[in-house]
């Protein structure tokens, strides 16, 4: 316990106060495991109300621009159709629950909600990228809490608009384009934190299971937010918003950054519990001692080996993630299975499976690529079998209901895999990579390179979706099958390297194994 009560003097040695309060009533030290219990929990609950609070518009999007269900469904899928019939009520009466609400309601009504979608996404992408490079620099405790409070408070501004009778939609926008920057201070962050925890041995496969966070706050996003709507659209965005604030400030008293800035020590865990030989799986790879260098500038970080290749084939892979998140139920309100269309309910809990199938991706791929220790072949494989499994959805999901769900939960699995293991495991290697020669302050940065070139894909996904969904709903999956298809292409030659190192390594066993037979 001497690396706890006596840390080395270069080392800022500062506990969060709730670590303080919890080994003051132990009266004993925590140990590392439970430091990395501890990560595990905080930043599962923080990024799962990050995507609890960004879900909750899409849900409220109903309230404000009520859809008619008097369309032409047997044409084909018309999206400035669908989307500017609108009710014939008076702006006047807009505070009435299904009446909609001003100037959501009118003849631009969801043109207007579309904006805002755009305009918080991309001003997320590109938020992604400065908050990677601040995180970096700043202690990540306080700048996630700043985070969250901060989503917290523009979600509920929002809401405010409820009561406050606020018709005026630059209010919304700006509102909207504030939550989306302090929405990116969430993910190069708790990346970071937990890849300061976790070595590289089997990170693939806890980081699979932790990133079910997503799929999860997605659902918590939209199953609280529909129960609250009948009490008035304004609680579908103060709630979560509070929520996210109250998950912050326990954040900030409980999260400990890393082994270092606690004194934690693997020396007493080891004594009790020997790894064996070649084992890292709860050793980080970052140390104290690189705390003293500079943090790796933007363009150097995109040099990082692997940096570009997987940041853009994320662009491809959460371009088709993001359109299914915010058109899937639209998609099988208006797509009659066994005949039969479902109800805009039936069709928000139909396509909450879509986020099971992710849960069980991530975690498989993750699993997959800590056994076969290759990332790229892991996440390329994956994105291939997106495409039948998108193009079986489209054919066949119409069949039967279970069918539907049966190919929903399938796409969910291998369009959700390769876009969890990517910006969890593979962010997290290469914000460690041999190259930075033990360099800390760059996992951050390279997080959110890797997830902020993605998240502008996810802000086109859905956009050309609107239009290409004019002439089918054909033409877009076959958008989605193309974009796949790039994604897996554009890992070809780190795949190729896996596979040569791969090949080498049985080479030196066999070598290995046939020289004891030479010498004798």
């Amino acid at each position: 316990m001497g690396s706890i009560a006596e840390p080395p003097p270069e080392v800022n040695y500062s506990k969060p106060l709730g670590i303080r309060f919890i080994e003051y009533i132990k009266r004993s030290a925590i140990s590392y495991k439970t430091h990395q219990a501890i990560v595990l929990i905080v930043t599962f609950f923080a990024y799962l109300t990050y995507h609890a609070t960004r879900k909750t518009t899409s849900v409220v999007k109903s309230a404000l621009d009520p859809q008619s269900p008097d369309l032409d469904l047997k044409s084909p899928f018309s999206w400035r159709r669908a989307y500017s019939h609108k009710p014939l009520e008076s702006t006047r009466n807009s505070w009435v629950l299904g009446a909609g609400w001003a100037p959501f309601n009118g003849a631009d009504g969801t043109a207007l909600l579309g904006e805002l979608d755009v305009a918080f996404l991309f001003v997320y992408a590109v938020g992604m990228f400065f908050s990677g490079h601040a995180g970096d620099r700043m202690d990540l405790r306080i700048f996630l809490t700043i985070g969250m409070v901060g989503t917290g408070l523009f979600t509920a501004l929002f809401g405010i608009g409820y009561w406050a009778n606020v018709h005026l939609f630059y209010y919304y926008l700006i509102v909207q384009m504030l939550a989306g920057l302090f929405q990116s201070t969430g993910w190069p962050s708790v990346v970071a934190v937990v890849g300061n925890w976790f070595g590289k041995k089997k990170r693939g496969l806890i980081m699979g299971i932790w990133n079910a966070h997503t799929s999860l706050g997605n659902i918590t996003g939209s199953v609280v937010a529909s129960i609250l709507l009948k009490y008035g659209w304004g609680w579908s965005m103060v709630v979560p918003g509070l929520g996210i604030a109250f998950v912050g400030m326990v954040l900030f008293f409980f999260l400990p950054v890393s082994p270092e800035s606690v004194g934690a020590s693997m020396d007493d865990d080891e004594l009790l519990s020997p790894r064996k030989e070649g084992e890292e799986v709860t050793e980080p790879l970052l140390r104290a001692k690189s705390d003293d260098k500079d943090a790796v500038g933007f363009l150097e970080a995109w040099r990082i080996p692997g940096v570009a290749p997987f940041a853009l084939c994320l662009f491809f892979a959460k371009l088709v993630a993001y359109t299914f998140l915010y058109w899937l139920p639209f998609y099988i309100s208006h797509t009659a299975i066994e005949g039969r269309y479902l109800s805009n309910e039936e069709s928000g809990n139909l396509s909450t499976l879509f986020d099971v199938g992710g849960v069980v991706g991530g975690i498989l791929a993750g699993h997959i690529s800590d056994r076969l220790g290759a990332r790229a072949i892991t996440a390329a494989s994956f994105m291939y079998c997106a495409i039948p499994a998108l193009f079986f959805y489209r054919s066949y999901g119409h069949v039967s209901m279970t069918l539907n769900i049966i190919l929903m939960l399938i796409t969910g699995m291998f369009v959700n895999g390769p876009y969890a293991l990517i910006t969890t495991a593979v962010s997290a290697d290469l914000g460690t990579h041999s190259s930075l020669k033990g360099n800390s302050k760059a996992l951050a940065t390279v997080t959110a390179i890797i997830d902020g070139t993605g998240s502008i894909g996810a802000a086109i996904g859905p956009l050309l979706t609107g239009y290409i969904s004019t002439k089918s709903w054909s033409a877009v999956f076959t958008m989605l099958m193309g974009a796949a298809l790039i994604a897996g292409l554009l890992l070809t030659r780190l795949v190729v390297a896996e596979v040569a190192a791969k090949i080498q390594g049985l080479r030196s066993e066999l070598t290995r194994s046939r020289s004891p037979e030479t010498e004798v």
